[in-house]
């Protein structure tokens, strides 16, 4: 897909996309998450998410949500644990309203006390409830096990304590320290010229003051594999089994992502779906899933089904991880599992303002985005030999922690 880059003189990077469609896209990426939190302030980064929206030296929060809103647009936000970004979609006329909006949230909040007192109480709750859904909560549960000592494994949300202890200075600090000029991208997909894109962006981001302190993160170290079962309140067993593995950077990404495909992600057809749920019926959501991030990566599979059926499940993943180790896929397997992952990719694009995110964090991870076409080439490289080496390396299931929410025995 075309696209273009022009950087500010602060740093700030603007990514223009041509579209012919009616709707616009657009987002602010801003290289910083829960990884960057300070130790004692888990979910801080999450927290100001929430504040922008508050409360700004001009608007207060009604003028913020209906500056899109009363156009008929869709802005919202999230956090992970490496990105913050904000997206809207909107009718073409309102690229400027838009970029306004994002210029006067994320670099002119103000972060009232008051305003902190309330949506404290409102990240409180959202906390409580995603510990009322086992199958959210095992998945922090699990990450911080994997990251033990390390910020990676913060739960996003942060903790009932920690949520409850911040202050405005740990605000304003921490937005200091890591909205850095060098690594936000606002990115813009619609029916405009680069030059209008430009202009609008100079506009509205070319008096950001330049911030450009180092980044510190800390790469998490590769911990003894461990097992461990926590009884609750529940119905059924949730488990999670899995390693660190291959960063964003790394070789074997797209040989990782094309053999997750095939074993446990996306689809009906994976292995794990036809041999566990299908074939057998004990599990009603089993999958697997890899996350690359900047210097490590996830390779997890999560199942749910009831406490009799655990070990049940249990045994027949490890044999399905087995036969793909003492098996490898031959070509037309591997070919067929090309097909398939390039199919999803392709009708991905359909979602335009995921294409848009992607794009943006693209250009912040690697300073390039790849063609739809450099990613298909990437993936048909893929060789049989290549894949049996990463089953050999992350499917090792003495390598792989492995952590059990069980129903409290009766």
């Amino acid at each position: 897909m075309e696209y273009n880059v022009h950087t500010l003189p602060n740093g700030i990077r603007l990514l223009h996309v041509p579209s012919a469609s009616t709707i616009s896209h657009a987002c602010i990426i801003i290289n910083t998450g829960s990884r960057d939190e300070p130790e004692g302030k888990a979910g801080l980064a999450h927290f100001i998410e929430h504040l922008i929206f508050k409360r700004t030296e001009k608007r207060s929060t009604n003028q913020i949500l209906n500056r899109l809103e009363s156009v008929g647009a869709d802005l919202n936000a999230y956090t992970t644990k490496e990105y913050t970004c904000v997206h809207a979609s909107f009718l073409n006329p309102y690229l400027d309203r838009a970029l306004d909006l994002f210029n006067d949230i994320i670099f002119h909040s103000t972060f009232p006390e008051e305003e902190m007192d309330k949506e404290k109480s409102v990240i409180l709750d959202e906390i409580a409830s995603y510990l009322d859904q086992p199958e959210e909560a095992i998945n922090d549960d699990f990450e911080d096990m994997l990251f033990a000592g390390n910020a990676l494994g913060n739960n996003i949300l942060g903790t009932t304590e920690s949520v409850s202890n911040f202050t405005r200075e740990d605000v304003i600090n921490f937005r200091k320290a890591n909205y850095r000029t060098n690594e936000i991208v606002i990115a813009v997909l619609g029916n405009y010229t680069l030059k209008g894109v430009v202009t609008k962006g100079t506009k509205h981001f070319a008096d950001v003051e330049e911030n450009t302190p180092a980044q510190n993160r800390i790469k998490p170290a590769i911990l003894n594999p461990t097992s461990t079962n926590i009884y609750k309140p529940i119905m059924q067993s949730h488990c999670i089994l899995g390693t660190q593995t291959y960063s964003t950077h790394h070789k074997n990404k797209a040989g990782l992502m094309l053999l997750n495909n095939y074993f446990g992600g996306n689809g009906m057809s994976s292995v794990l779906n036809l041999q566990i749920r299908e074939k057998y019926g004990i599990a009603y959501t089993i999958e697997s899933n890899f996350s690359p991030l900047s210097d490590t990566g996830i390779f997890s599979i999560y199942f749910g089904t009831d406490k009799e059926k655990h070990q049940k499940a249990l045994s027949l993943i490890f044999k399905e991880m087995k036969k793909l180790k003492d098996h490898p896929l031959n070509e037309l397997q591997l070919q067929k599992a090309k097909n398939k992952f390039i199919g999803q990719i392709a009708l991905g694009e359909e979602n335009r303002i995921g294409l848009i995110i992607s794009m943006a964090k693209s250009l912040i991870d690697h300073h390039k985005i790849d063609s739809l076409e450099r990613v298909f080439e990437k993936i048909n490289k893929v060789t049989t030999q290549e894949i049996a080496q990463i089953a050999d390396e992350v499917l090792a299931p003495e390598q792989l922690n492995i952590f059990t929410f069980s129903p409290i025995l009766e």
